[in-house]
């Protein structure tokens, strides 16, 4: 069954992913980043309630809501990372956008300091399990992405059981910060382009700083 009618399947301008695994075990782990950036863009977009189809949890953000007139369709897959992409590859299918275009996934980057966003299109997965999926039911390592730094695990930490460990109270604030940041960041991908996007996020945070206060 389709995920929407035809006429609401051409309304939906851009598909966007957090990656994350279902269950209260994971909701507080490093692993879960892409979840709650989701979750921060449904709130800040008003974003209609999620409902469960093509194996992910989905909302809808009407053009009408969303900053530049941009029809989203979020979504939190809940077949667990390692095989994210059979939801992200039924969604795309059911809506028809392009993944080199209109896709975005939003996941936590070991490679990229805690902390930090980086943005950009293609690659490999880099050991990502999730990324490793979506990129084999695709066929395609060409779509948006959104990495959210959590930084390598300290000494010797199996880097699994790093991102899969609950957070602390200190850590759990951090990573809320660096999500709103994260959403930020996806909400100028879709506004604004990768490029000024790109420009914009892989400056240092002082930086950053000083362009809003001057905006």
């Amino acid at each position: 069954m389709a995920l929407f009618r035809k006429k609401e399947q051409q309304a939906v301008e851009w598909l966007v992913v957090g990656l994350g695994n279902p269950g209260a075990e994971y909701v507080q782990t490093r692993h879960n980043q892409g979840f709650w950036v989701a979750e921060v863009l449904a709130d800040r977009l008003k974003a209609n309630y999620w409902r469960l189809e093509h194996k992910a949890l989905t909302a809808r953000v009407n053009p009408q809501v969303a900053t530049g007139e941009a029809a989203l369709l979020l979504a939190k897959p809940q077949t667990f990372m390692n095989n994210s992409g059979h939801a992200v590859g039924a969604l795309v299918q059911a809506t028809g956008l392009a993944p080199s275009e209109r896709l975005i996934v939003i996941h936590d980057e070991l490679d990229v300091p805690a902390g930090e966003i980086r943005i950009k299109r293609g690659g490999g997965h880099a050991g990502h399990n999730g990324l490793r999926s979506i990129i084999d039911v695709l066929g395609t390592q060409d779509f948006i992405r959104v990495r959210v730094g959590i930084g390598r695990p300290p000494g010797r930490m199996d880097s699994a059981d790093y991102v899969l460990a609950a957070l602390r109270p200190a850590q759990l604030e951090e990573a809320r910060v660096t999500a709103a940041c994260a959403a930020d960041a996806t909400l100028a991908v879709v506004c604004n382009g990768l490029l000024a996007a790109q420009n914009f996020y892989h400056r240092g945070p002082g930086d950053r700083d000083r362009d809003r206060a001057t905006s």
